[in-house]
């Protein structure tokens, strides 16, 4: 007898002028931790929809069993109701709800009468996000939460459904590594209680630590299923098969070639927007010089994006004191109009929230921070516009079928190419970007690399702020690292090692004071 919970079969999902899965087989046992890797677009985040009814049935050909039975989701509340619950890897919380009413949304907890029974309610919410590790009041809206907190709260309001299959997107994408430890043994405690999990990630070294087996999908096909026991299931192994071919170095070879300050921010300080006593960088100072990238790491909280974001155009924070200079000559950056025009750019972390428009095309999202630069007397030159996207379409391999291709239908890969292009034609003397390998395959990884590269090579300055320590230590020349919105080192990257950045990092709060 079949110890399989689900099986796919010869599942084949086709779009206009796209076939996204052709023939694709899963096999998951039950209450196993099962993979799946792929490079953006090989069909990863479909196969899933596909399973969950958000592509309903009668969409695609294939078969579904579930438990045994065969499946036929229209919706996802079916998949729901036998106990499938997926986790996308774009959140889908309400902004302006509390942390309680997203998790239970669709799932009121009702009390005498029909009405919502809101201390139940908080209770209940209170004892998931303690699952998740999360330490944050029920009744805080969401919008008052970094991207990070909030993929926790997506994971404890699946919790909170009765989950037979839990499938996660690309869930430790918005996490640091402490809270990525927490969630992998979450899956673990999860598994040992009968839950089966299907994780799909980027990020190799989680999957060596936590799956079972791992399935391999490239260009909507199934390549293989890994039994990662066996001592040939290496890290290599799995690139080989998402990208077809062996990726030797991970990081693009850079010699520095780094010139004078461009860019110096000194005794920066930054209050809360709304919590008005409470300071979220305090006295931090760096620079970065033409030809460098630097790195900036710390724990969740620690104040990197805000940090960041308070610099480009004090788009975000109040009270905001410090001195900004540009090549030597102090500057005023009061919005981000003002930030763009002294060279400054920032590609956020959140790119579908803040730096892409996803329902615009390719073309209008390039050209929508140096719409100046194609404009004349108040109308834009279209046939320049495509013109400038399709030359960054094809110098930073964004694949896409043209530059009218909605952003939102791309992977997330071609949307960072999409972000960078968008800054990168603004022409900034420095660039910060904010996790810029989020969420995207190791294929994808390089050619960003590749681009920071060219942009040093080029006599730009590059600010990296990321979670992955590997990541910094493999790109960058110099790395600060924070802590409690202060400054608690500078190395220089070819005498730092993980170990010595997570030191300074976890620096105690009464230490950086």
């Amino acid at each position: 007898m079949s110890n399989n919970i689900l099986e796919m079969r010869s599942i084949t999902k086709t779009f206009p002028g796209v076939k996204a899965l052709q023939d694709v087989t899963l096999e998951v046992e039950r209450g196993e931790i099962h993979a799946i890797c792929g490079e953006n677009g090989a069909g990863k985040s479909t196969l899933m929809k596909v399973l969950s009814g958000v592509y309903p049935h009668g969409t695609y050909t294939g078969d579904i069993y579930f438990e045994g039975e065969h499946a036929k989701y229209g919706t996802i509340n079916d998949s729901e109701d036998h106990g499938i619950v997926i986790i996308h890897q774009e959140l889908a919380l309400i902004p302006y709800l509390s942390v309680a009413e997203n998790i239970f949304l669709g799932n009121e907890q009702r009390g005498r009468g029909g009405m919502i029974d809101w201390n139940h309610t908080n209770s209940e919410a209170a004892k998931l996000l303690a699952r998740v590790g999360l330490h944050e009041n029920p009744t805080t809206p969401i919008n008052q939460l970094g991207v990070g907190k909030q993929q926790l709260i997506e994971i404890a309001k699946a919790l909170s459904k009765k989950v037979k299959l839990l499938i996660l997107d690309e869930p430790t994408a918005a996490l640091n590594d402490t809270d990525s430890a927490h969630l992998l043994d979450l899956l673990r405690h999860l598994k040992g209680q009968g839950i089966t999990s299907i994780m799909i990630s980027h990020k190799l070294n989680e999957i060596a630590d936590i799956a079972d087996r791992t399935t391999i999908i490239r260009d909507g096909r199934t390549i293989e299923t890994i039994d990662m026991k066996d001592p040939e299931s290496t890290q290599d192994r799995i690139i080989k098969g998402m990208v077809g071919r062996d990726l030797e170095q991970r990081y693009p070879q850079r010699t520095p070639e780094i010139g004078e300050e461009v860019l110096r921010v000194e005794n920066w300080t930054v209050h809360h927007p709304t919590q008005h006593d409470r300071v979220v960088v305090q006295d931090a100072s760096f620079n970065v010089r033409a030809g460098e990238v630097v790195g900036i790491a710390g724990l969740m909280g620690a104040g990197r994006t805000e940090l960041a974001m308070s610099v480009f155009g004090r788009s975000y924070g109040r009270d905001i004191t410090g001195q900004i200079y540009l090549r030597g000559q102090e500057i005023k950056v009061r919005n981000v109009s003002e930030a763009i025009s002294h060279g400054l750019a920032y590609a956020t972390e959140d790119r579908k929230r803040y730096g892409l428009n996803l329902i615009e095309d390719i073309r209008r999202n390039i050209s929508s921070a140096g719409l100046n630069k194609l404009s004349k007397r108040g109308w834009v030159n279209g046939n320049e516009e495509l013109k400038i996207a399709g030359e960054y379409r094809e110098s930073l391999n964004i694949k896409a079928p043209s530059v009218l291709s909605v952003v939102g239908k791309l992977s997330g890969g071609n949307q960072q190419k999409v972000v960078l292009s968008k800054w990168l034609y603004t022409d900034p003397d420095v660039l910060i970007v904010d996790e810029p390998t989020r969420g995207i395959d190791v294929g994808a990884k390089y050619e960003i690399y590749t681009i920071i590269n060219r942009m040093v090579a080029a006599g730009k300055a590059v600010v990296v702020i990321s979670s992955e320590l590997p990541e910094l230590l493999g790109i960058c020349d110099r790395i600060y690292t924070l802590a409690f919105g202060r400054m608690t080192g500078e190395v220089p990257a070819g005498d730092a090692t993980q170990e010595s950045l997570m030191e300074l990092m976890t620096m105690e709060k009464d230490q950086v004071q």
